[in-house]
């Protein structure tokens, strides 16, 4: 609707207006300074906060924006994992994690009742200790693909006890400020409603959820697809917070579910950019909490809470790493990364302060210096992680065996491999081809009933839009030998290129294009190799790919030109009855066929005048054209050599000269 004369905007419009416009600013200048963007926004934050320039002071539409910044976020991971990797670091989760949690509480408690804080007050602020940030160590995780690395399996096990523990953490600050509600009682009741939870998540994601998302992906419609995924995320996340438990956690629930379907990957390549956009939003939503003139006028309370924060997560965090049997190297490492206070922390200081509960027992200076710690260590964290990163190479040198957490390595994605955008015409002939030289295939599409088909000649197979990073991702681009778009439209193959040259800038792109018209525009977008599309195009994409997959084989002494028309007969001093006088052959590839399979090379070339087969001469090692007119019953060759226009009869042995036809072609 139109605003009335005199009106402004509405005020949610530029408080978010405000967000999007500060992170792409930010986001672009850390992008150029090569600094993480993740400090860029909470700088941001702070700096149109209320306590700065105050652009930002309606709080209500900033934190919803947050809080869905980081269900996404959860969300994604969840697909990103699996819930064999997730069974697979049991004891981190519940060994690890519970060590974790308790020992950071205990030594919290313990130090602050040394420097005389009430006990209630020490053991509510080891609570907001003990908690990381998941939505910050997960991104830094996922950034640098790291999230099936050892420290990224071991990180995000203790952080999903930490989700866990917030249930019991909520149910404990009654007791903590005097207004007991339930008790004992309440707790368990919340611990086994969470693990009720998870169990039917388990069951829904094995049994439930993979034909519904077949169902919704066969309707072939990209909207219903990302409603239905955006829909499951937000519903298992609100289902799980009725149950009492956290929505992140609920919302990487509802990703495993996602996981264990075969559109995992189609679903994250369509979330990932709202992912993206209220993400940064939460990173700027935490910046705009921190009072600049607090931190001016009381910088020792500050950065005394930093230091205990740092030394307390660092050291108990990586002793709980170490009592699961892990290695110094992901101890260290892990340590530093999770060395913060997480976004549920600030959850649980609003809930503390209705119970009368306040950090180390300061009331409003409490408040201000745990918030100004928190923002100021999410700040350091990349650099604390390259730190760890540095210290962990450090003590991997000196003890290269390290263990690592069953599941570890993900082992799915392929590497030598070559993959396939689209399963039509050109990709069947292809994959035959390939398949036969001993290459492995990876197929992305969009269609179930091509995805089936391709799964049923035994290829592997991703799902998705190949326009989408996580999409090429999953199919291992960045590790493959090429990409070939070999059905798709010049635009979706330039789009394709595009993408690649951001998310696997190594990759070879080979495309068979429509027309000739194409062949600029997909050369400037990046693509290596362009084959234009004719009667004999599958043939020579295949070779194309071929000849790309061996680098080291050299050039052959010549090419065929294949829109040359050869057609023979008989001289009339001999007696041949073999050569074809009416039937012109246009050349079915560019070299010899057998030879490009093969990757060895050949010295000259002859066509076959039945077919357009292309083989290597008789002083070849492979001898290709004599063995084709053996096993075909075709016996007329000719040379392709440039200035060479005879032909060869091998059943009789004799020679041959051009037809009219062919003179005039």
């Amino acid at each position: 609707m139109l605003l009335a004369a005199g009106e402004g905007p509405p005020a949610f419009l530029t408080q978010i207006a405000a967000l999007v416009v500060a992170g792409a600013v930010i986001g672009y200048v850390c992008a150029r300074l090569r600094v993480v963007p993740i400090v860029g926004f909470l700088l941001a934050g702070v700096l149109i906060g209320p306590n700065a320039l105050g652009v930002v002071r309606e709080r209500e539409v900033i934190d919803a924006a947050a809080e869905l910044g980081v269900i996404l976020l959860l969300f994604t991971i969840g697909i990103e994992f699996s819930i064999g990797r997730l069974m697979s670091i049991r004891r981190l989760v519940l060994l690890g994690g519970s060590l974790q949690v308790l020992s950071a509480v205990g030594v919290t408690t313990g130090l602050l009742l040394l420097a005389g804080v009430e006990l209630r007050a020490a053991v509510f602020t080891g609570l907001l200790v003990s908690l990381s940030s998941t939505a910050i160590v997960l991104k830094l995780l996922g950034d640098r693909g790291a999230t099936g690395s050892a420290t990224g399996q071991t990180s995000l096990g203790l952080l999903i006890f930490q989700d866990l523990a917030v249930v019991a953490m909520v149910l404990l600050l009654p007791v903590l400020g005097g207004g007991d509600e339930g008790g004992g009682g309440a707790l368990v009741r919340a611990l086994l409603t969470a693990g009720a939870v998870i169990a039917v998540t388990l069951v829904v994601a094995r049994r439930v959820m993979p034909p519904v998302l077949e169902a919704v992906a066969r309707a072939c419609s990209p909207e219903v697809f990302l409603l239905s995924v955006i829909a499951l995320c937000l519903g298992t996340a609100y289902l799980t917070a009725l149950a009492g438990v956290s929505v992140s956690l609920g919302a990487f629930l509802a990703g495993l579910v996602v996981s264990e379907s075969r559109h995992s990957a189609h679903a994250l390549g369509e979330v990932l950019p709202l992912q993206i956009l209220f993400s940064a939003t939460f990173f700027l939503s935490i910046g705009t909490l921190l009072d600049v003139r607090f931190l001016l006028e009381e910088p020792l309370l500050v950065l005394g809470a930093v230091a205990l924060v740092l030394v307390v997560k660092s050291v108990t965090t990586a002793g709980a790493v170490l009592a699961t049997g892990m290695g110094a190297a992901t101890a260290a490492s892990a340590g530093l990364l999770l060395a913060q206070v997480g976004e549920f922390a600030f959850v649980l200081e609003r809930l503390g302060r209705e119970e009368g509960l306040s950090p180390a027992g300061l009331g409003e200076d409490g408040s201000q210096a745990f918030i100004a710690a928190t923002v100021l260590l999410l700040v350091a964290t990349p650099g604390l992680a390259a730190g760890g990163r540095s210290i962990a190479a450090r003590l991997s040198r000196r003890s290269p065996v390290a263990v690592q957490p069953a599941g570890a390595a993900d082992g799915e994605a392929a590497s030598g491999h070559v993959v396939l955008s689209g399963w039509g015409s050109a990709a069947r002939h292809l994959a035959a081809e390939l398949t036969g030289s001993g290459v492995e295939v990876v197929v992305m599409t969009l269609s179930p009933d091509g995805a089936a088909e391709a799964e049923d000649a035994g290829l592997r197979v991703v799902r998705g839009d190949s326009t989408k990073a996580p999409v090429l991702e999953a199919a291992g681009a960045a590790e493959a030998r090429a990409v070939v778009v070999g059905d798709d439209e010049p635009e979706q193959a330039a789009r394709i290129a595009a993408v690649l040259a951001t998310a696997a800038p190594r990759a070879q792109v080979v495309v068979l294009a429509p027309h000739t018209e194409a062949v600029e525009e997909l050369h400037a977008a990046g693509v290596a190799d362009v084959v234009v599309a004719d009667r004999t195009a599958h043939e020579r994409l295949a070779q194309t790919v071929l000849r790309r997959l061996r680098p080291g084989t050299p050039p052959p002494t010549t090419v065929v030109d294949t829109a040359r028309v050869v057609a023979f007969r008989a001289s009339p001093e001999t007696a041949c009855v073999h050569a074809p006088v009416s039937k012109p052959v246009l050349p079915n590839a560019e070299g010899c066929t057998e030879c490009l399979r093969e990757g060895t090379r050949w010295v000259h070339l002859r066509l076959c005048t039945s077919c357009g087969h292309v083989g290597c001469c008789d002083s070849s090692p492979g001898r290709h054209a004599a063995a084709h007119a053996g096993t075909e019953d075709h016996p007329v060759m000719c040379s392709v050599e440039p200035g060479e226009d005879w032909g060869w009869c091998y059943l009789d042995r004799t020679t041959l000269e051009p037809s009219s036809a062919s003179a005039s072609a």
